[in-house]
């Protein structure tokens, strides 16, 4: 059988590490390439085609939920393990409307990276033992019976991904020339972006863009 291609995608360098020593210990997985953030992440997958990404939730620039669903739309047979240190449900709902097939908590113990991987490879999906399923269930039963019109057509008006790119930019205290330069955006571009986010969200500050995108895993 061929090597399981992994990228691995965290913005510490010992936490690369460490789990790619755990990884290749076995010859079936084969460790192509290393991110230390999302964007960085969906440029490597672009080019090494890999069978699997492992994403940590809070990266800079770009978060691992944004990550995952950017590489889950341009590359679907990718699969995706999403690292997280929250065991919070509202996280694992997102990762997995992100597309994830995987949500694997950092204080696992080393064994459960394998035992992920290997559900993931197949076919399944894998939600680290400390969150109960039941916990998910009871979740996604709350947002049914708690949508109002109102908040099933502000769900429908979700932010695009270039303005959730920009909103995470902003959260992590870049200026709006900053974001312009990162993005290959002009000022203007990047200003009409931020008027619309604060449309949509119904948030008219800075701080509560910020308080948002710490509610929504993507910035720590």
């Amino acid at each position: 059988m061929k090597p399981i291609k992994v990228i691995l995608a965290d913005d510490h360098k010992l936490v690369r590490a460490g789990i790619k020593f755990l990884l290749e210990d076995s010859h079936e997985v084969n460790v192509i390439g290393e991110a230390s953030n999302g964007r960085e992440a969906i440029e490597l997958t672009g080019k090494l085609k890999p069978d699997m990404v492992f994403l940590d939730i809070a990266m800079p620039e770009l978060n691992g939920l944004e990550a995952a669903e950017r590489i889950k739309k341009e590359y679907p047979a990718v699969e995706i393990i999403i690292l997280s240190m929250y065991v919070d449900e509202e996280y694992v709902i997102q990762a997995l409307n992100a597309g994830a097939s995987g949500y694997l908590l950092k204080d696992s113990a080393p064994d459960e990276l394998r035992i992920a991987l290997d559900t993931v490879v197949q076919g399944k999906v894998y939600i680290s033992p400390a969150i109960p399923r039941e916990m998910i269930d009871e979740y996604t039963e709350r947002l049914k019976r708690a949508a109002t019109p109102e908040e099933a057509a502000a769900e429908r008006e979700k932010l695009t991904s270039r303005q959730k790119e920009v909103l995470q930019l902003i959260a992590e205290g870049n200026s709006t020339k900053e974001i312009a330069a990162k993005l290959f955006l002009s000022i203007k571009t990047v200003e009409t972006h931020r008027a619309h986010i604060m449309k949509k969200l119904g948030i008219n500050d800075i701080p509560g863009l910020v308080k948002y995108a710490i509610r929504k895993g993507m910035i720590r």
